[in-house]
């Protein structure tokens, strides 16, 4: 069962590191399901202090997530259209086959988005840039967390891998 936990967990990591690109998974919590189900094994001791402060930690990134790009957005003087446009941009750019597709795409839907609330160019470019400022500044957040996360995830696997592995020991 605690290889089960393990390889479950680990898998946890590997989806929330993505889910910081993609705006259907959160990330950090997921990862941190990923740190919990470490935790439920038999080998590794219930440390709830670090649980809850990682649990916190990402409570919190996941709420700034939605933050961040709502404040870049008004702050460059976007509307609601340009964040949509944002995430439809982002969706686009992951499953098109152009080189950085991950970056250009919310750039050009924040633009598009803006555009279709009938700005004019310059106030739709100034929107997007903010908009696409507020998603990489997220993006960024979620994946260093996500990378902490899995180093966390690691180290403990590691430092309890006598009970984990008994048969490789």
């Amino acid at each position: 069962m605690d290889i089960a936990l393990l390889v479950i967990g680990f898998i946890l990591m590997l989806l929330g590191i993505l889910g910081s690109f993609l705006p259907v998974l959160p990330g950090p919590p997921v990862s941190w399901v990923g740190l919990l189900l470490l935790h439920l094994t038999k080998a590794v001791p219930d440390d709830w202090w670090f649980l809850s402060i990682t649990g916190v930690i990402a409570l919190i990134i996941f709420a700034l997530d939605y933050a961040i790009p709502v404040m870049g957005t008004k702050k460059f003087g976007g509307t609601r259209a340009g964040m949509i446009g944002t995430t439809i941009g982002l969706i686009v750019g992951l499953l098109a086959p152009i080189p950085g597709g991950i970056i250009i795409g919310p750039f050009v839907g924040a633009f598009i988005g803006e555009l279709s609330n009938k700005a004019d160019n310059k106030t739709a470019l100034k929107a997007a840039f903010g908009s696409f400022l507020g998603f990489l500044t997220g993006a960024f957040m979620k994946f260093v967390v996500a990378i902490i996360f899995i180093g966390l995830f690691i180290g403990k696997a590691w430092d309890y891998r006598e009970g984990l592995f008994p048969y490789f020991s």
